[in-house]
């Protein structure tokens, strides 16, 4: 299937647009000597003030669906603006309650850091999410279940294909991401302290493209799921919506395109392929995992 799959409607290849919106809770767990820092903190609260609706704005015009994915404290602070995506008929997600790194965490505090989230969102929703992304780090075995249990039909955290799959250890499928297809390793920047330490600098605008562009190309050509991670305080400023609108209007141009959210991408695939092939990448993790357990 991997070099001639077929997409609903007869179409080439899917793209999935996903956006971690959280406000700046992540980077207060990326970097705790932020807090108090306010200027800094002021660079990822762009988003709630101006990414957001600049970012929907551009999905309305080329109507391009999108799955958000929200930690509990951005609902119940910006429940304004989770109504205003919700409005738009774009999906909602969990991402844990504050952005909680998952390593530090053992099964029982992620299980409720994930059951807070997920009240909080239900409750402004009216209804259960079905997708979920941690902010950072790894869930612990059984934590698979727990998602399962709790409704959650789709998870976007692990890597190692370019194909949707099924998780091992819970009827949970993975729509699988790609670092090259992210907004922030290209344009995370902040200017003193640079946070995280080390970080990159911003790149150019028309490299970006030209790298998306030929990524989306090669995905399409070779019948892929194109997942890309965005963030509303970094792709939605008033330069780089542009590098987006640029390579949604590629994407549109194409014409067998399917654009889905990762609800829709998650359930087709549940029903066209009921099982990994055969020497799957996470077959392997799970065999080497039960040897070490």
């Amino acid at each position: 299937m991997r070099n001639d799959a077929k997409w609903p409607n007869g179409a080439r290849s899917a793209v999935i647009l996903t956006v971690d919106f959280n406000d700046d809770l992540g980077i207060r767990t990326q970097a705790p000597a932020i807090e108090g820092r306010e200027k800094s903190l002021s660079v990822w609260r762009y988003g709630a003030k101006r990414g957001v609706d600049r970012l929907l704005a551009t999905l309305a015009e080329y109507d391009v669906p999108s799955s958000w994915f929200v930690p509990g404290q951005v609902v119940r602070t910006h429940r304004d603006l989770v109504e205003l995506i919700d409005a738009g008929g774009h999906e909602l997600g969990i991402s844990g309650d504050a952005c909680e790194d998952f390593d530090t965490l053992d099964l029982a505090q992620q299980q409720h850091a994930f059951d807070r989230g997920h009240a909080a969102l239900a409750e402004a929703l009216g209804r259960s999410p079905a997708g979920f992304r941690p902010f950072t780090g790894n869930w612990a075995p059984g934590f698979a279940a727990h998602l399962h249990a709790r409704g959650i039909t789709w998870t976007s955290t692990w890597h190692g294909d370019d194909l949707p799959y099924h998780h091992h250890d819970a009827p949970l499928i993975e729509l699988p991401l790609h670092v090259e297809l992210e907004d922030e390793p290209y344009f995370a920047f902040n200017l003193a302290p640079p946070v995280p330490v080390g970080q990159s600098r911003i790149a150019s605008y028309r490299e970006v493209l030209g790298n998306w562009t030929r990524d989306f190309e090669a995905f399409h050509r070779f019948g892929l799921c194109f997942v890309m991670r965005l963030h509303p305080e970094i792709i939605g400023t008033a330069g780089r919506i542009g590098v987006l609108r640029a390579l949604l209007a590629t994407m549109r141009a194409r014409g067998d395109v399917w654009f889905a959210t990762g609800a829709q991408a998650a359930s087709w695939w549940r029903e066209r392929c009921n099982a990994n092939e055969p020497g799957h990448p996470v077959e392997i993790f799970e065999r080497h995992r039960n040897t070490i357990v």
